[in-house]
């Protein structure tokens, strides 16, 4: 394994983990601020949000750098 694929794979593996926790965070956050059902649905929503730009992100990368290697 070379450098690259590892950090390739570190990447996902420790994102992953990151996200979840990041989760829990924001869960355990609006229970203890008591921020009902609507609150939690926006803490969670913004959260989504910057997940989804991130994966946004990563995907259109890996498209472009795919279409600049095929001739």
């Amino acid at each position: 394994m070379n450098e690259a694929e590892f950090s390739t794979w570190s990447l996902r593996i420790c994102l992953t983990i990151l996200i979840v926790f990041m989760g829990f965070i924001v869960w355990n956050l609006g229970k203890q601020s008591n921020a009902g059902k609507t609150g939690m649905f926006v803490l969670f929503l913004v959260l989504g949000f910057g997940v989804f730009g991130f994966v946004f992100k990563e995907t259109l990368v890996e498209i472009l750098t795919h279409l600049k290697q095929t001739p």
